[in-house]
């Protein structure tokens, strides 16, 4: 058996309805393995009607038996969060390499922290990711395994979501979060996509491990992790003034002509700007009422997904190298990013630096 999203209408029926409502409407990310090539597997993503994203229910162990089947992850969606993490773990623990097997040994040096990293990791095959890792840092005293491991996550993932090495934003609508940059391929050029593929791998590695990633992503990724359904509203919390300029356009009617739209984007990467078709021979397609739906659906996949398609792809191909993608079903995605995450860190005196006061703040002070 597998999990597959239905989608009904207001009679509880099944609705097969195929045109773009931008108040019903949802698409989730499908993933397809292109092969099963233990070191580096190939895929495609892409957003479908919820029915057509289907999950498997099964997990199996190294030597093929069952590990978890439906009815397992069936009474483990109905557990208290708690439960559910423990549940987790605990199946996780299941799926670990015997020490007996070996273990992975990482040679860091503090300099070359990220591309050390990404080379250890990035040579393993899928069963090394599932081995105990051991860190050593070149020239340094050995510490504890715990200490090391704890060490090593918390800097290879506050370095790979850092800004200024490009492959990550801040979100234009939480700058608590981060989005995938579009330009990553610009400020890597060589292997941007590669460090996706590192990325995945790393984060589903901390939750196999029991570790927290330093950084908190936008909350359709964590939906595109999940298989969950993203929709028109997810817009919002990707950029709130973009989805009030489409969301308005629907109470034009037929004056939207005349606000000249094509089906193209206009993206601006340090400076340049490129045009970019949403569909085949976009440019050539005015905007009219009666495609208004099919041109917000264009825009709506275009940013939830198209912009950085690739790099999804391959963070997702390596975040189940580690885990298997049965065991999330059990999480919705706020769960899966506190996991993942933990609670944000709040710095309160930048907090309070960059906010705007009005009302009796401004006159009585804080203390008002």
């Amino acid at each position: 058996m597998k999990f597959q999203w239905t989608r009904l209408d207001e009679r509880g029926e099944v609705d097969e309805s195929t045109r773009f409502d931008p108040e019903r409407s949802a698409y989730v990310l499908k993933l397809d393995y292109l092969d099963d090539n233990d070191r580096m597997r190939q895929g495609k993503i892409s957003l479908v009607a919820p029915e057509k994203g289907v999950v498997d229910s099964k997990v199996n162990n190294a030597d093929g038996t069952d590990l978890v089947d439906y009815a397992d992850i069936v009474a483990a969606q109905m557990k208290s969060y708690e439960e559910k993490i423990q549940w987790f773990q605990d199946t996780c623990a299941q799926l670990r390499v015997e020490c007996n097997e070996g273990h992975m040994r990482m040679n860091i040096r503090r300099d070359c922290f990220l591309s050390d990293s990404m080379e250890a990791v990035m040579s393993l095959t899928r069963k090394d990711l599932r081995k105990v890792w051991k860190f050593d840092f070149i020239g340094e005293a050995c510490m504890k395994e715990a200490e090391s491991a704890r060490e090593w996550f918390e800097v290879v993932t506050q370095e790979m979501f850092d800004p200024d090495v490009g492959l990550w934003a801040t979100s234009e609508a939480n700058p608590m979060c981060m989005h995938i940059n579009p330009a990553s391929e610009i400020t890597c050029p060589e292997d941007h996509l590669a460090y996706f593929r590192f990325i995945g791998r790393v984060m589903g590695k901390a939750m196999f491990d029991r570790q927290l990633v330093k950084s908190h992503m936008a909350r359709h990724l964590y939906k595109h992790i999940l298989g969950w359904p993203v929709t028109f509203e997810d817009l919002k919390y990707v950029d709130k003034q973009y989805y009030n300029s489409l969301n308005g356009l629907k109470d034009m009617g037929s004056d939207v002509e005349y606000v000249g739209l094509e089906f193209t984007v206009l993206e601006e990467t340090l400076g340049v700007k490129q045009e970019v078709e949403l569909v085949s021979n976009g440019a050539d397609m005015d905007v009219v009422e009666d495609n208004l739906p099919e041109y917000m659906e264009a825009c709506l996949k275009y940013r939830l997904l198209g912009r950085y398609e690739a790099q999804l792809k391959e963070l997702l191909l390596g975040f189940f190298d580690v885990i298997p993608q049965p065991l999330l079903t059990i999480f919705d995605f706020q769960e899966l990013e506190l996991l993942i995450a933990g609670l944000p860190n709040i710095d309160m005196d930048d907090w309070v630096g960059h906010t705007e006061y009005s009302g009796e703040f401004v006159w009585e002070g804080p203390n008002h």
